[in-house]
């Protein structure tokens, strides 16, 4: 059964070709955050394209996930400010406070880590981004304290990652 929101997308694009991929393919992670198996199928047979054709064009463009990102989802630029400040230091810590690699979920699904280009704050470098809140001039020395309060943000929320 095709989820309502996927139909709805897929409906939008009625009578679409091979050109609407990306756009659809877009549309459905902005609405489910990444793109499932289920819904990598569901377009296909809409464009009448193979699976693996549609799983080739999402995997050669970075802006595609392949697992549900986290609660919060944490980003860590790597573009050239943040890279002569360090960042791959920050990255590193914040992988090991996680207990993640960048592209990986936590398992108790409150946190995503991504490594990126650039998230455009380069007079804040290094920056640690989480759910497009960017904290500046993090060392590796702050990703603890910056995660803690993420994990009690979800508490009092009553809320978890799954």
């Amino acid at each position: 059964m095709i989820a309502p929101d996927i139909d709805f997308i897929l409906r939008r694009h009625a009578g679409a070709g091979r050109d609407a991929l990306i756009p659809i393919l877009q549309e459905v992670q902005e609405a489910h955050g990444y793109l499932s198996r289920e819904a990598i199928i569901c377009v296909s047979r809409h464009l009448g394209l193979p699976a693996s054709k549609v799983c080739g064009v999402a995997t050669f463009y970075n802006e595609f996930r392949f697992r549900a990102p986290g609660k919060f989802h944490v980003q860590v630029c790597r573009g050239t400010a943040c890279h002569v400040k360090r960042s791959a230091r920050l990255l590193d810590a914040t992988a090991t406070a996680l207990g993640i690699k960048p592209g990986e979920t936590s398992r108790d699904g409150l946190f995503s880590l991504e490594a990126v280009a650039c998230v455009g704050a380069c007079a804040l470098a290094p920056v640690l981004a989480v759910n497009g809140e960017f904290h500046a001039c993090v060392g590796p020395d702050s990703v603890r304290r910056i995660l803690d309060f993420y994990r009690g943000k979800a508490a009092r929320d009553g809320t978890d990652g799954g």
